[in-house]
């Protein structure tokens, strides 16, 4: 029996039939440090908020999935220690143990839809590690948005990562992938790239109806929504580029390999970019967060 417990918040608007906006957690415990972590949480809360949903912060606290995050829950959780971080692998052992941990994209999308939410705002997914040709490095989130049917708003892969072997596989795995407003798709800290999208759609009600027809055809999986950066947030590619190759070769000397990978090189990017990425990252979350609250209203109509 899995233990789930609502926030007050989440609670209230299960009540009132308020739009329901899933957030993950790892944000939190593995991308910020106390207390700006816990600042951007809230800032990225007040977001869904003010665009006329609830957000509802996913976590792993004592073996029970906790849907929405009190005020203060949010406070100890954002200061604790020795979290660990969930993906679909871990996540049934740590509810199992009694343990804490913090929700990633894949592990979000798990505990999404045991609580009945649709939508999930982050700010990019995982996807096929440059190399993965050797190291077969490729996160759950692709295999988890081809099980999990959960629509995913993000500013794409994260531009660390082979963009067109990520989006090659989510092809393979039949996930549809949709560019927000444009006709290529975003490069995470880039507003675009030379990658074509796949799928368009200009509106929320778009992207819900998809949504809505894909419960009804009984398709697996979700959908991908790929929503550009704002343009006056964005870090153009060609600056980027070099900086992340200097912060890849560093990886690969220090021999840094599986789930350490990733923050690595977002701290490296950190330090190369004088703190630009973590501006740009929480801008994007920020319109992700925007965009995934307009369709989760959207989808209230379109559901029942």
């Amino acid at each position: 029996m899995i233990q789930t417990q609502d926030s007050a918040e989440v609670a209230a608007a299960r009540r009132e039939g308020k739009p329901l906006v899933a957030l993950e957690s790892t944000i939190i415990t593995h991308g910020m440090p106390w207390p700006q972590n816990v600042e951007t949480a809230r800032m990225v809360e007040a977001t869904v908020r003010e665009a006329g949903a609830v957000p509802a912060t996913m976590a792993v606290i004592d073996g029970v999935l906790r849907v929405g995050l009190d005020d203060e829950v949010l406070d100890g959780f954002a200061q604790s220690g020795n979290v660990a971080k969930l993906s679909r692998a871990d996540m049934a052992a740590c509810l199992a143990t009694g343990g804490t941990g913090a929700t990633t994209v894949a592990a979000t999308m798990i505990a999404a839809r045991q609580a009945g939410i649709h939508v999930f705002a982050t700010g990019g997914i995982g996807g096929v590690h440059r190399g993965a040709e050797t190291s077969f490095d490729i996160s759950a989130d692709l295999q988890e948005l081809a099980r999990t049917p959960v629509t995913v708003v993000a500013a794409g892969a994260k531009a660390i990562l082979d963009l067109p072997k990520t989006y090659e596989v989510l092809e393979t795995l039949g996930v549809p992938v949709i560019a927000y407003g444009q006709d290529t798709l975003p490069a995470f800290w880039s507003a675009t790239s030379e990658i074509a999208a796949p799928l368009r759609m200009d509106s929320a009600e778009e992207i819900a109806r998809a949504h809505a027809m894909r419960a009804a055809l009984g398709l697996d999986g979700g959908q991908l929504i790929a929503n550009p950066i704002p343009v006056d947030d964005q870090i153009e590619a060609g600056v980027l580029a070099p900086i992340i190759a200097q912060a890849l070769q560093e990886a690969e000397e220090q021999r840094i390999t599986a789930k350490a990978v990733t923050p690595f090189l977002l701290d490296r990017l950190y330090t190369l970019t004088e703190g630009r990425s973590l501006v740009a990252n929480i801008a994007l979350v920020l319109n992700n967060a925007r965009l995934a609250a307009a369709i989760a209203k959207q989808l209230g109509g379109l559901l029942k």
